[in-house]
């Protein structure tokens, strides 16, 4: 077996953190014939298969997953001697993508993202709006914001927060319905998530006294149901970070206890030894500790 030469690692540890030849080239200035063929080279002087294909992207291995910490370790040698040489540090870029729920990702993250634009300018950011859980091991995102705690051995999660979560309406509808004195006071004009079944027993849990065929307004998507809460056509539940951001809106049950919701920050394990999603992680990280509502 011949020993790699640090073009072969380079090539398989950016393809690694990427999880794809055309990203991992851009990233390192070739061509993504020539970084195939490295990868190929070190996988035959290895004699080893590194990567296996999941659609569209490159999963590594377990060998792969062997070899990528000692990568990582070289390249952070490599990194500090030009760095030495040069007196410059080497400027952080390529792409991160954020995946989060459709109403943090509409109306917390961009203010949010604006302190990353500024703190790392070469970094493209790629925002995954979606209410489903992110599978991270298939790379569908680098970063995840969730409110439930990882439970996969790859994945590492900090919980930033706990958020409170209550229920709204419009300045609007408060006028023409009056302020509710109970929690069951709602159940009429409640606007309710999908699946409807799930959300009325949750709502049972918290006491508002509701089945799934007294809805009459529905959505899957929680920035629908914050738009109809706005324009007045009933009660709905958010976090309080984003009702105190969201003008002429009320808590109509403001003596309920809240309802709290963690907030964690996951990526997988192997992705925090990229400098880039360490970055955007850490900046994510003080700037969702620090939100008030």
């Amino acid at each position: 077996m011949s020993i790699p030469d640090w073009n072969q690692l380079r090539a398989f540890y950016a393809t690694a953190v990427h999880g794809s030849l055309s990203s991992a080239a851009r990233e390192i200035g070739l061509t993504q014939p020539t970084l195939s063929r490295q990868i190929m080279a070190l996988e035959s002087s290895l004699g080893v298969t590194l990567f296996e294909r999941v659609g569209k992207r490159l999963v590594l291995t377990e060998t792969g997953h062997g070899l990528l910490e000692h990568a990582r370790v070289m390249g952070e040698a490599a990194l500090a001697t030009r760095v030495s040489a040069t007196g410059h540090s080497e400027a952080v870029g390529g792409r991160v993508s954020i995946s989060a729920t459709d109403s943090y990702a509409a109306y917390m993250l961009p203010d949010i993202l604006a302190r990353v634009r500024r703190d790392a300018p070469q970094v493209t950011i790629v925002v995954i709006s979606s209410n489903k859980l992110s599978d991270l091991r298939r790379r569908e995102a680098d970063i995840a914001l969730r409110h439930v705690r990882p439970d996969e051995p790859d994945l590492i999660g900090r919980m930033i927060r706990t958020s409170k979560a209550g229920f709204y309406a419009s300045r609007g509808w408060v006028e023409r319905h009056g302020m509710p004195q109970k929690p069951g006071d709602i159940a009429a004009d409640l606007i309710g998530f999908d699946d409807v079944a799930q959300f009325a027993a949750y709502m049972r849990g918290v006491g508002i006294p509701v089945e799934g065929h007294d809805l009459r307004l529905i959505s899957e998507s929680t920035v629908v149901v914050w738009e109809l809460v706005r324009r007045g056509l009933g009660v709905g539940a958010m976090l309080a970070e984003i009702a105190a951001r969201t003008p002429d809106v009320v808590n109509v049950l403001p003596d309920m206890p809240p309802i709290e919701v963690p907030l964690w920050l996951v990526t997988h394990r192997e992705l925090r030894t990229s400098r880039r999603i360490r970055l955007v992680y850490d900046l994510l990280a003080e700037e969702l500790s620090r939100l008030e509502a």
